[in-house]
């Protein structure tokens, strides 16, 4: 900030330079060098996965010789010398990036938000959860349009429309409709027709909720390809629930300096990240309960969760026992968001309120958003 200061540069200016600096260079870049920079790099680690999770196929081929993407031969991702396969789900690389861009990305929104008045900040986090939970049932509803394009049908929105359902580009659609419902909030605040701006905030949130969800439970009902496994949601929310409160309440009589600086708040960190735990564990290793439809991990950190805890156990049972391979992962889930809990104590949450709230608003809503669509996809088995 010293430099920026020196030069009489304010952060937003800085920020807004850069990123149309990063974006000139990408887009230079990806038509400089098109095969290099745009088909090796970001075709091959951001696009082409969200294409394929876009299409019926397991994977998209790119062959240099020929310049373009070719769909696999019979569904077989086999590929020559002169080509390279993309799945969906994530990389090394991949990752790496997003972690980037959202990084970036808090920093600009920070920026943003610092204009406005987010008093009540409490308040204001809880008025943010339904758009949290947001994320995960929307992109259940693209999981859904790929079932009706695998029973041969159209669906209602096709790619690249779809493609705003499919992360990362679904975080944008979300912080966009959150951002302009917070403006509308802030209008009617202002104009003193509400008395306080995240009722309103919290409440349109909460309806494009319900509505998304019963969509997706109307299609359960009235399509072939979308049924409905509701112990899968009673099973998934009761043992997240109750492992919250354990982990809570236990947090409060052992350490409770942890919970100091964030309260409540905590609760739902902790329970965004064990909805997580518990459905990637379901979605891993317990289908067959159910519909026995085989999901897999399409994250790096999950599969390595599972390698390892295959190679420790010799496979999916322990003393003789079936317990699948993906439970170790439930016990990061509860441990990682006590980890950050004890990053906000009292002076953080005082003396930096605004960029407090945005983190945890964040670190639910990287928990939260993919454990509501694992839930969701593996109880209507898309």
């Amino acid at each position: 900030m010293d430099l920026l200061e020196q030069y009489d540069v304010s952060p937003e200016a800085a920020w807004v330079t850069a990123f149309v600096g990063l974006l000139i260079a990408m887009v230079g870049g990806a038509l400089a060098f098109t095969q290099r920079v745009y088909y090796e790099f970001i075709w091959r680690y951001f696009l082409g996965p969200v294409r394929v999770d876009a299409t019926k196929y397991e994977c998209l081929i790119y062959d240099s010789n020929a310049g373009e993407v070719i769909t696999p031969d019979d569904g077989a991702c086999l590929t020559q010398a002169s080509q390279f396969a993309v799945t969906d789900g994530y990389t090394l690389t991949s990752t790496t990036g997003y972690i980037l861009v959202l990084v970036f990305m808090l920093f600009g929104i920070y920026l943003l938000l610092d204009r406005f008045s987010l008093k009540p900040y409490r308040g204001f986090f809880y008025a943010l959860f339904p758009f949290m939970l947001i994320g995960g049932v929307l992109r259940t509803v693209e999981d859904a349009f790929i079932a009706a394009i695998d029973a041969g049908l159209t669906p209602a929105f096709t790619y690249p429309v779809s493609a705003l359902l499919i992360s990362p580009f679904i975080y944008f659609t979300v912080f966009g409709v959150a951002l302009t419902i917070f403006l509308g909030s802030k209008f009617l605040y202002a104009r003193e027709i509400t008395e306080t701006w995240t009722y309103p905030l919290g409440a349109v949130g909460t309806v494009i909720l319900l509505v998304t969800f019963v969509y997706q439970l109307y299609l359960s009902t009235s399509t072939e390809y979308v049924s409905l496994y509701p112990g899968i949601l009673v099973v998934t929310l009761g043992v997240a629930t109750l492992a919250s409160l354990v982990t809570f309440l236990t947090l409060e009589k052992y350490v409770p300096w942890v919970n100091e600086g964030t309260g409540m708040m905590g609760l739902v960190v902790i329970w965004a990240h064990a909805i997580d735990g518990v459905a990637n564990v379901l979605a891993n290793d317990w289908t067959k309960l159910w519909h026995g439809i085989d999901y897999g991990a399409k994250h790096p950190f999950n599969q390595f969760v599972m390698n390892t805890t295959s190679s420790l156990q010799g496979g999916t049972e322990l003393f003789g026992t079936y317990v699948g391979e993906a439970w170790p992962f439930f016990l990061v889930k509860l441990l990682a968001p006590v980890l950050i809990l004890s990053l906000f104590d009292e002076q953080f949450m005082d003396e930096s309120p605004r960029f407090a709230i945005l983190l945890l608003g964040a670190v639910v809503a990287v928990g939260l958003g993919p454990g509501t669509r694992d839930m969701i996809r593996v109880a209507l088995a898309i």
